[in-house]
């Protein structure tokens, strides 16, 4: 059954969105999700929840789903993703297989690069993703 994501208004209301996406691993409702969050809400939505699957269905979404329609939003939710608590912790423990997904997002994005960000802002985001 396909979720109806309606956009969250405090990070309770997020973090059951996220919950049921997860659980059903529904990287096309994470990505509905991510298109109506205001990706500057990012931070104070995940509050202090941020986990690798959680990370890693965003990356999943933003790459299906995303990238190819709206490279300018994406490039919003990896800048405030990495703003997030915990940000730092969960890409730690990445394994060499998850951080290749990033990093194809990454190339994604270079690939589709508008005038929304600039080659430059791409390389400081992608030493702050640590590759």
């Amino acid at each position: 059954e396909k979720l109806h994501i309606s956009e969250p208004s405090n990070a309770y209301d997020f973090g059951q969105i996220i919950n049921a996406v997860n659980t059903n691993k529904d990287k096309a409702a994470c990505a509905d999700l991510l298109r109506i969050t205001d990706p500057k809400k990012l931070p104070v939505l995940l509050s202090n929840k941020l986990e690798g699957e959680i990370f890693l269905i965003f990356i999943q979404s933003l790459e299906y789903y995303v990238v190819g329609k709206d490279p300018g939003l994406v490039y919003q939710h990896l800048f405030y993703l990495s703003k997030a608590e915990r940000f730092k912790v969960v890409l730690a423990l990445l394994s060499k297989n998850e951080k290749e997904q990033v990093q194809q997002l990454f190339d994604l994005l270079s690939e589709n690069q508008n005038n929304q960000y600039s080659l430059e802002d791409l390389q400081s985001l992608k030493k702050v993703y640590e590759l």
